[in-house]
């Protein structure tokens, strides 16, 4: 037994976090992260649709958010994961730029989750899970102030929507990892000298694979997390104990 089957496997060989008969909608879910979490939620037993620009949904677009949905119909579960960066400094980033990186990584994530709420009150209730990052918890390693801002705002958003929602049976929680291999890291894991002061912050020595992050996010939208709400859960090999 090996990947996605070992992380979900308990001793007895059932599956540890079973989604059997929930939906899930999960956005930017076509690459890295994202595909990584609709494999393992369809392993666990889950419906999943992928809403992402390449299949024709632009999450940062009220409108296009709530009809997705509603050809969808009833989901329990949201996995907020699109998101961008653009590493500019904060004296070169354009004002248009700073808008690209705040309409996906925030306002996306305020949309998607406000309209996910009444096809999960139908179902009793429901889990949502934003991607955030060690950067919204921390100043970051290299300047980077559009991104860091908005992961911080998703940050504190997760938990006033925790608490507007809890009476609704819709827990709201947050996953955020550190450099992940993906296409968003490319610029960092090219660079062997970036390289070097990113493991220099890193003390397990090793980055979590898209799967790890998945397999986070795959427990805070299960049964095992019934009482885990408005909690940010870091997946960062060690980098916000420094």
């Amino acid at each position: 037994m090996h990947g996605w089957q070992s992380i979900l496997s308990g001793k007895s060989g059932g599956l540890i976090f079973s989604l059997e008969s929930k939906t899930a909608v999960v956005t930017g879910g076509a690459k890295g992260i994202g595909a990584a979490t609709v494999k393992l939620l369809r392993e666990a037993g889950a419906k999943v649709h992928s809403l992402d620009i390449e299949s024709g949904c632009d999450v940062t677009d009220e409108k296009q958010v709530k009809d997705a949905f509603a050809r969808i119909g009833g989901f329990d579960i949201l996995v907020n994961n699109a998101g961008r960066a653009i590493r500019k400094t904060a004296l070169e980033i354009s004002g248009e730029e700073w808008d690209a990186v705040q309409n996906l990584n925030l306002k996306a994530v305020f949309f998607c989750s406000r309209n996910a709420v009444p096809h999960m009150k139908k179902r009793g209730g429901g889990a949502i899970v934003n991607l955030a990052s060690v950067m919204g918890l921390s100043g970051g390693i290299y300047p980077n102030a559009s991104y860091q801002a908005s992961k911080g705002a998703v940050v504190n958003l997760t938990r006033a929507l925790a608490l507007e929602w809890a009476a609704d049976n819709i827990r709201v929680n947050a996953v955020a990892p550190t450099y992940v291999r993906t296409d968003l890291t490319v610029p960092i894991f090219g660079n062997p000298e970036m390289m070097k002061t990113v493991m220099a912050h890193t003390p397990l020595g090793r980055f979590p694979e898209p799967e790890e992050i998945a397999a986070a996010i795959v427990y805070l939208c299960s049964p095992e997390a019934n009482c885990v709400t408005g909690i940010v859960l870091p997946v960062d090999s060690g980098y916000l104990a420094r």
